[in-house]
């Protein structure tokens, strides 16, 4: 089943239970997902839809984070429970060793050998990662490597 169709059972089980923060969260989430669909212009696929729910998790850490300076406990748990809601959707995340072998694997394979090679290198790492890694995580990790290298 994919994650769209997913989210949609979510919202209705969430109607049902009476879940607020699950009925609020989903449809934020699916607002984001038909917003970019309608961008597009057609469907999106399982990689764009696991893009956006990385970037509303994003969202979330940092809202909680500025509440956290705020000194708002009450919006804190807010976002740490919409955090958890989304955070269902997302494939099992990858270890910092996982990650650090699938980059260095994509290095090789596409022979990258400079931080000038960036580029190409998360090109091909991205779809790869779907949504089970941040891409700043993956970023920081490609350069590392590339440096040292």
């Amino acid at each position: 089943m994919d994650t769209k169709l997913k989210l949609e059972n979510a919202l209705k089980d969430a109607m049902r239970a009476g879940d607020d923060t699950g009925k609020r969260t989903v449809r934020m989430a699916l607002a984001a997902i038909r917003m970019a669909e309608i961008e597009k212009g057609s469907a999106l696929d399982e990689t764009s839809l696991m893009a956006i729910l990385q970037k509303e998790i994003k969202g979330r850490n940092e809202a909680i984070r500025e509440a956290q300076q705020a000194n708002r406990p009450d919006l804190v748990s807010a976002n740490e429970a919409e955090f958890k809601v989304l955070e269902q959707y997302l494939p099992k995340s990858l270890s910092p060793e996982e990650l650090k072998e699938l980059v260095q694997t994509v290095i090789s394979e596409v022979g990258a050998t400079t931080p000038a090679d960036m580029g190409k290198v998360m090109k091909a790492l991205l779809p790869r990662l779907q949504g089970r890694a941040p891409g700043d995580q993956a970023s920081q990790m490609v350069k590392q490597l590339l440096q040292s290298s």
